[in-house]
């Protein structure tokens, strides 16, 4: 199967046949490849697609490896990414989307039991180069330049690696064991990773190390504050500071019995549900805008209502005294902007956490010439993502887009290549994309109706009293279902259709892996074939554009 995303290059044409008289026909069949829309739809750019059909055909080791070569952390995205993906998926016309998540933590958890390792590189460079941040950006791009044979070394002020995935997303979502298994084969390819070391002049870090380009993946761990007239200012913290003094064991249980978050984005909801668990009798969210509104991934809210916080919509904090809050109710204007009413309401509270939103501490990059900033975040290319300053690369949350674990992974992933095609003195070039494969191009009478399978979760009542992940994996047979579900849109899976179709015997099977070719000595042109492709693997083409093609195939 020749399959394709944003990032890959599409695969060559397994042959080109001589051009043979035939019958005479107005159009032929060709071949092709499409890009699925799983695949356009991941922002670390994995070939979804392509690791699915060999989870289907039990081949486990070879779909890690595929899925590897674009995203080295598949046990953290399996858990904490918010899959995209999904959302784009053509089987929600049919029944609901493929559970891609769930099929590729299986491959990541089953990797860490196995022992799978990365392959070394097949060569080594005689070049250095510095990635600050050990965040999801900082350890893509760490692994990716170090596959392609870079020295490299990773520096972060933290204790451990793994930036907000370890200090920001709790572990009852994101276990340590999982995370340090994944930054460990990392490590196994050389990457150095040095932390407690915190980056403040980074023109004499690359001088004094050797570097030849730099990679600036800090998070985005700064809370914004806001001011909220109180008695007792020991009472407000911010949620990033909470979370990660959750994380180092500074944080224990919580005194107060009433804690108020304020914000409505995942931090917040992360926020509120490890004040649930350290022991708060009610907590409950205040946000100033409405459900629809709520920058919050939907399944992060209602897991929250459902281990028993609270939501308060509409709402802004306007004062706080010993044992309460005094929110001030607000309204949308006709642009959906909320605005006081004058009317206020009291709520109990003891504690209250700012979850109001954070920044990059990207300060040490103001004094580099040619870099530009603005506000927190680094002004770079959109393609390279390269910094006004030649061999100074950033991503992630360093710059302006949107803030997730699988961002981050893609721009670490597009930095490597970036900085190996300036320290190679090559102009990178964007590779081309293969036209989508919409839901309407399929042809679906090939697909029954097989319902999802979704992954078993801790009972609400249960989860609340520590710390253990909330939800399982899939079992092998659930994952093989998954699997088999992927409709494979716009990509031939050899379901021999075409073969059976053509009244011509005009198509002929290659083999297992190869797909087929056209017999055009004894096609008549009649499109039976691609009328009953159900993934539209086959156009028809004028017989005029179709000159320059015989035979299109591919295979993994």
């Amino acid at each position: 199967m020749g399959l394709d995303d944003p990032d890959l290059t599409p695969p060559a044409p397994l042959g080109l046949g001589r051009l043979r008289a035939g019958p005479q026909r107005s159009q032929r069949p060709v071949y092709v490849d499409l890009l699925p829309p799983c695949n356009a739809g991941c922002p670390a750019g994995e070939n979804i697609q392509g690791w699915l059909a060999l989870v289907r055909a039990g081949r486990h080791e070879e779909a890690w490896r595929l899925l590897t070569a674009d995203n080295p952390l598949p046990a953290v995205h399996g858990r904490v990414c918010y899959h995209p993906c999904e959302g784009a998926c053509n089987r929600v016309e049919l029944d609901a989307a493929v559970s891609i998540h769930g099929v590729e933590r299986f491959l990541g958890d089953l990797a860490i039991e196995s022992g799978w390792r990365f392959d070394p590189p097949p060569r080594r460079s005689s070049r250095r180069v510095l990635v600050v941040g050990s965040g999801p950006s900082g350890l893509s791009a760490a692994y990716h330049l170090a596959r392609l044979g870079h020295e490299v070394v990773v520096r972060d002020n933290g204790p451990e690696p793994g930036g907000m995935m370890r200090y920001g997303i709790p572990s009852y979502r994101l276990p340590r064991d999982v995370l340090d298994a994944e930054i460990a084969r990392i490590a196994a390819l050389g990457v150095v990773f040095e932390q407690d070391h915190r980056v403040t002049d980074l023109t004499a870090e690359m001088h004094d190390g050797g570097f030849d380009a730099v990679f600036a993946a800090v998070g985005a761990h700064l809370s914004k504050r806001v001011d909220i007239p109180n008695e007792d200012a020991s009472r407000v913290i911010d949620a990033v500071s909470f979370l990660r003094g959750v994380e180092s064991g500074e944080q224990g249980s919580l005194a107060s019995r009433h804690v108020a978050v304020y914000g409505g984005g995942n931090t917040a909801m992360d926020a509120a549900r490890v004040a649930r668990r350290l022991g708060a009798d009610d907590t409950v969210i205040v946000y100033r805008r409405t459900r629809e509104q709520m920058p919050a991934h939907e399944q992060e809210a209602a897991d929250a209502e459902r281990e028993g916080i609270r939501i308060t919509w509409l709402r802004t904090i306007s004062s706080m005294n010993e044992h309460e809050l005094t929110v001030e109710v607000q309204a949308l204007d006709e642009d959906g902007r909320p605005h006081g009413t004058g009317q206020f309401e009291k709520l109990a509270a003891d504690t209250v956490i700012l979850a109001v939103g954070q920044e990059s501490d990207t300060g040490f990059l103001r004094s580099v010439p040619g870099v530009r900033l603005d506000g927190d975040t680094v002004q770079v290319d959109p393609f390279t993502l390269m910094t006004g300053a030649p061999g100074v690369f950033a991503g992630g949350d360093a710059v302006p887009s949107e803030r997730t674990v699988t961002v981050g992974v893609g721009h670490g992933k597009r930095a490597a290549r970036s900085i190996d095609a300036w320290l190679s003195g090559r102009e990178p070039a964007p590779r081309p994309k293969h036209p989508p494969a919409d839901f309407e191009k399929l042809n679906l009478w090939y697909f029954g109706d097989h319902g999802r399978r979704e992954q078993a979760e801790l009972d609400p009542a249960e989860r609340v009293h520590g710390f253990v992940e909330v939800t399982a994996g899939l079992t092998p047979e659930e994952v093989a279902h998954e699997a088999g579900r992927c409709l494979s849109c716009g990509n031939c899976f050899e379901c021999d259709g075409c073969l059976g179709a053509c009244p011509e015997d005009a198509v002929i099977k290659l083999g297992a892996g190869h797909r087929y070719r056209f017999d055009y000595t004894a096609c008549t042109g009649c499109g039976t074939c691609a009328r009953q492709c159900p993934v539209h693997a086959i156009e028809m083409v004028a017989e005029p554009a179709a000159a320059e093609q015989d035979i299109l195939g591919g295979g993994i």
